[in-house]
């Protein structure tokens, strides 16, 4: 199987720059390695009419490519079932009928890091779930055998996170995100993954999982977020931040993609011109600070 690099985004809405730069990020990453780039569109919870397509028009505006067709998750439900059921069949799921509210209300264990689940449905009894699946749907936890697990990352380097009990299929019959992504990547020959480092927290689950499926875990890179001026992630309230919003104050695509070129010191132009300068060693290792529409109309001369 070929290796490849992906891009996967939700589609709950518009791109903005921040979503954009990950995007470039991760095919500069595949590109320079020589690896196929695949597009993924996570549209098991968030889906907004029409926002898959004006993401993958806004992504080749700025001229990310990719190899074959697009894939998306709500095709996939069989995938997930049967890793689901590997891993019910060797003992390491379990159902969980705990409310949100139960959850947060519940002591945690001592060893367990805030918020991670506390084991509440972990060890109940045929008795009990019989009893609690007459009331309510249950959700598939996953059966850990260990509190953390270590990865490595390009920019990162060793990373240990926390992993607990986490779900694999919510108790709406939908696949949690950190199963789908493990199965995904690895049925599609994904042996790179770049992506925000927001998502950093949650990988250790996934390579964890990853190895108890016998699955081969990715090399990671996770690469900083573009932030307001506040320091907080790019929202609607910071003015213009999607293409469309750009292209309504006079900044063409081209114009975005030079920025988003500059800000991780390459240079402006064709995106596949910043290849030969492309060195993840030299990538800005903090946020990009997004000044909204001031700093777009200033690279403009206005």
């Amino acid at each position: 199987m070929t290796s490849a690099g992906r891009f996967a985004p939700s589609p709950s809405g518009e791109l903005h720059v921040g979503n954009l730069r990950t995007a470039m990020l991760a095919w500069l990453f595949a590109r320079s390695t020589g690896r196929a780039f695949l597009l993924r569109v996570e549209d098991l919870d968030r889906a907004r009419a029409g926002a898959e397509e004006v993401q993958l028009r806004d992504l080749e505006a700025i001229g990310v490519t990719w190899d074959g067709p697009v894939v998306r998750q709500t095709d996939r439900a069989g995938l997930y079932n049967d890793a689901i059921t590997r891993l019910t069949d060797a003992g390491l799921t379990y159902e969980c009928f705990c409310t949100r509210r139960e959850i947060q209300d519940a002591p945690s264990a001592p060893h367990a890091p805030q918020g991670a689940y506390p084991g509440t449905c972990r060890n109940l009894s045929t008795a009990e779930l019989e009893i609690r699946r007459v009331s309510r749907p249950a959700a598939i936890r996953l059966r850990a055998d260990r509190h953390e697990w270590t990865v490595e990352d390009g920019l990162h380097g060793q990373y240990t996170g926390a992993v607990d009990d986490f779900v694999l299929r919510r108790n709406d019959g939908v696949t949690a995100y950190n199963l789908a992504v493990v199965v995904d990547d690895a049925e599609q020959g994904v042996d790179q993954v770049v992506r925000g480092d927001d998502l950093l927290s949650s990988t250790p689950r996934q390579a964890y999982l990853a190895s108890l499926l016998g699955l081969a875990v990715p090399e990671y890179a996770h690469v900083p977020l573009v932030l307001n001026r506040d320091g907080a992630r790019l929202a609607k309230r910071d003015g213009a931040v999607t293409l469309g919003e750009l292209a309504a104050v006079g900044l063409s695509a081209g114009e975005v993609r030079d920025m988003i070129l500059e800000s991780l010191g390459l240079p402006g132009g064709p995106l596949d011109g910043a290849l030969d300068r492309f060195d993840p060693a030299r990538l800005p290792r903090g946020p990009w600070i997004w000044n909204g529409i001031q700093q777009s109309t200033l690279r403009k001369g206005a």
